[in-house]
């Protein structure tokens, strides 16, 4: 049994934590949000992720997991630390490392005795020397330590399997000692593990992030000529998935990704490669790509409905967040979407089966429903953002019956045009090849 601290219980962090607890280590989750800790102590979880709150009390139960916000006690005999903080987009596209720095001066403060910190936050390449240089200036006793870099590799809605079953491990140290012990932290995970130095391991996480989306961009680009020449934007995507060269995930069509990562890794790597006088194409285009998208979905929708302007129509959003099995917002589709359609005069009523608190304060002016049978009754059309599985089994003809007008914009591309005809909606999907057979 190793002890750890993990700083930070935001999504990576308390992932982080509540994993290595349950593979039988002894863990601390340190924050210095004293409500979220105190939350966490009661069994309240600051994020939804499906089974994050039964894996969290199983392992405090079991005494291998507790939460503070004393950087001494959680740093107390403690051999591997990680900062698992926010490093959220900066002004100018760059990473914010504010709270990095704060909780590297805080170890540094705080240690006891030799340590590993380990970055696990996403961070600019050079991140982990910087943090190096943090520590030893802020020691108050010259006490040993290393630092590594241990990149996450998460995804939202599946996060607990992700880091319990990953595709690899990736590590860098300029220490192979260091390495080979949070090496050995990971073997009970029985994946490939990437040993290589500080910042080849953080340029994978952002290359990694920055080569997902611009697949999702790529496949957004196809659609629209898909439209254009009669194809099946979901067929050729499953025809391309096949190829194991390219594989079928990051090959869905529809509004665009958003979440907390790839908008933020994308911009930040195009930022680091113009500091250093490049000017990364692919890149901004991806970026150009994803943000059309958006104005997309709200075009559609207005020729749709054969109008320019929405004033006095009703339009039923449903899915807010920015995937599902999720509640994140953070930069969600679903919210610059309703703000355009409100500022064309609409006014917008919506249901998410999670995402409605975490959205509230994000769009005031948005009604919030309890199901998305009350959401859709009155409404002039409704649009798909997010591809909820509850969405796929809806009563689609009791939906028509309560709208003033059965049109509906699938931004996820979940519903099959030809049955939607046969029910009487006007239906459009993304690059579903609209050649005047369907829904037109």
């Amino acid at each position: 049994m190793k002890k750890i601290c993990v700083v930070g219980t935001g999504y990576v962090g308390l992932i982080t934590a509540a994993c290595f607890a349950d593979l039988g280590n002894k863990v601390v989750g340190l924050d210095i949000d004293e409500k979220k800790i105190e939350g966490l102590k009661n069994g309240v979880m600051p994020i939804y992720e499906p089974g994050l709150k039964e894996l969290v009390e199983r392992n405090v139960n079991a005494e291998r997991l507790s939460f503070t916000i004393s950087y001494a006690k959680a740093l107390e005999d403690t051999e591997f630390a990680f900062i698992a903080v926010g490093t959220p987009e900066g002004g100018d596209g760059e990473a914010d490392l504010k709270y990095v720095a704060s909780a590297a001066r805080s170890i540094a403060q705080n240690m006891q005795n030799e340590l590993i910190v380990i970055n696990k936050s996403t961070v600019p390449v050079g991140t982990g020397d910087w943090v190096a240089d943090i520590v030893s200036e802020h020691q108050t006793e010259p006490i040993p330590f290393s630092v590594v870099s241990c990149p996450e590799f998460l995804s939202e809605g599946a996060a607990i399997n992700d880091f319990m079953k990953p595709h690899r491990v990736v590590l860098g140290s300029l220490d192979e000692e260091a390495a080979d012990k949070v090496a050995r932290l990971h073997l009970p995970l029985r994946a490939p593990i990437v040993v290589t130095d500080l910042r080849t391991a953080e340029m994978i996480k952002y290359a990694s992030n920055a080569f997902l989306a611009t697949k999702i961009s790529f496949i957004n680009e196809i659609a629209n000529v898909c439209e254009d020449l009669g194809a099946d934007v979901t067929e050729v995507a499953a025809g391309m998935g096949y190829d194991q060269r390219i594989g079928p995930r990051f090959l869905r069509a529809g509004v665009g990704y958003g979440g907390s990562c790839f908008p933020k890794d994308v911009k930040a790597l195009a930022h680091m490669a113009e500091k250093k006088g490049r000017h990364l194409q692919i890149l901004h285009a991806v970026m150009d790509i994803n943000e059309d998208r958006r104005k997309m979905a709200v075009q559609r929708v207005k020729d749709m409905l054969g109008k320019e302007s929405l004033e006095g129509l009703t339009i039923g959003l449903l899915g807010l967040s920015f995937k599902p099995n999720t509640d994140d917002m953070r930069d969600a589709p679903a919210v610059d979407i309703a703000k355009s359609l409100q500022a064309s005069g609409a006014k917008i009523r919506a249901y998410d089966p999670i995402a409605m608190e975490e959205a509230a304060p994000l769009l005031p002016e948005v009604k919030m429903l309890p199901n998305p049978y009350q959401m859709a009754e009155g409404c002039d059309a409704l649009m798909v953002n997010t591809e909820w599985n509850e969405f796929r089994q809806l009563d689609l003809k009791q939906i028509r019956d309560t709208m003033k007008e059965p049109i509906l914009f699938d931004g996820r591309n979940i519903y099959d045009p030809d049955k939607m005809a046969e029910l009487g909606f006007k239906y459009r999907g993304v690059g579903r090849g609209y050649d005047g057979r369907v829904g037109e």
